[in-house]
């Protein structure tokens, strides 16, 4: 087992497995030093059974020591295939923002005309684009330092000014023609 495989709980079994090697060791120079002496049968049965039970703890804490031992290992294995996704994912990431970095920073200005357009104050714009990214309304108080009722009379505000119902309507204003329509999208495989 590796240094850095002892865990808490494997220290302890380490520490337990020491304690018990320790017991059967000492319990078993006792009985050769009882049997040079001329003990009773009795006593050196008995500390026999102390030596066995010693064994018997060493074992269990040695099976234990590889239960452990399989458990980090397992987990090592986990965690670097939980790793290798992560790096994927941030490299899938980075590859689409910079792809996109020219649309995304069109689709910037196009929503700032829209939003000057229906006349939004710049904290009404701030909440818009929040609502764009899905955030709720106790969300958007928390991201903007403002209480929750604030952030849904500000949202309140950019819908009447729009003159949609609500969030749906928010989105589908903007999403309709960038999005394929259902005739433009292939049908999934079978």
């Amino acid at each position: 087992m590796h240094a850095e495989e002892l865990t808490s709980d494997g220290r302890l079994v380490a520490v337990s497995l020491g304690v018990f090697v320790a017991i059967a060791l000492l319990a078993g120079v006792d009985v050769a030093a009882d049997l040079a002496e001329g003990t009773t049968l009795r006593h050196v049965l008995a500390e026999l059974a102390v030596v066995g039970a010693g064994v018997a703890g060493a074992g269990m804490m040695v099976w234990r020591m590889v239960g452990v031992s399989r458990v980090a290992r397992a987990a090592r294995f986990e965690a670097a295939g939980l790793a290798a996704r992560l790096e994927a994912s941030e490299a899938e990431a980075a590859r689409w923002r910079e792809e996109s970095k020219e649309l995304v920073q069109g689709l910037g200005a196009a929503l700032d005309k829209q939003f000057e357009r229906w006349g939004l104050s710049p904290a009404e714009k701030e909440v818009a684009l929040l609502l764009l990214k899905g955030l709720s309304h106790k969300e958007i108080g928390g991201v903007r330092s403002i209480g929750e009722a604030t952030a849904r009379q500000q949202a309140r505000a950019v819908y009447k000014k729009a003159g949609l119902t609500g969030r749906a309507d928010l989105a589908a204003f903007f999403l309709e023609d960038l999005l394929p329509g259902t005739g433009d999208v292939a049908a999934p495989p079978s």
